[in-house]
């Protein structure tokens, strides 16, 4: 038999609502970070954007997961894990863009800690500069945090298609579903 809802303590639909909610919650923080404070960490123009963007995309896919799997919509559940896998591809290749290009602009990201928290390529005056936060804790430590937390963000990612495949079967196979009186609620 497969698990219905692995890792969590709630039954399947409420649990992979529970789940997506988390997915979206943090995919909207980390991607609301990125195109706030993504300037000072990558330095080709449109990148932190995109990696934002992306962030974006997840988050609305997971909300739309929340409205399928509260309606009990056959159809939109379809759509979410038709996109899903697609999604972690991107997302797959969008962690190994960000930690590639966190590793080349180590030196810039230092240059601009010593600089007061200006940006590195800063052709006008503003008054913006780098949180001191990104500076006190260090290179390394930025590092090693945007690595896990893209790590995680995969692994919630597909957790959360089984999540989706999980609850289609269950749409599918509802026909073939016993009540409680009739030997169980499933056919097995």
């Amino acid at each position: 038999m497969w698990c219905d809802n692995c890792l969590l303590l709630f039954p399947l639909r409420a649990g992979s609502m529970a789940w997506a909610l988390l997915v979206a919650a943090y995919s909207l923080a980390g991607s609301l970070f990125l195109l706030i404070y993504g300037q000072y960490l990558f330095f080709t123009y449109p990148e932190w954007f995109i990696y934002g963007g992306i962030g974006m995309a997840v988050a609305a896919i997971a909300l739309i997961n929340v409205i399928a799997l509260s309606n009990r919509s056959y159809i939109w559940t379809r759509v979410c894990k038709f996109l899903w896998p697609f999604l972690i591809v991107i997302c797959g290749v969008r962690a190994v863009l960000m930690i590639v290009q966190l590793q080349r602009g180590k030196d810039k990201i230092t240059w601009e800690c010593d600089n007061g928290g200006a940006l590195w390529d800063d052709d006008y005056e503003t008054t913006v500069s780098m949180p001191s936060g990104f500076c006190t804790t260090g290179f390394s430590s930025i590092n090693a945090a945007f690595i896990i937390s893209l790590l995680v963000d995969l692994g919630c990612q597909m957790y959360m298609f089984f999540l989706t495949w999980r609850f289609q079967k269950r749409l599918e196979h509802y026909r073939e579903m016993k009540g409680p009186y009739q030997g169980g609620y499933y056919n097995a």
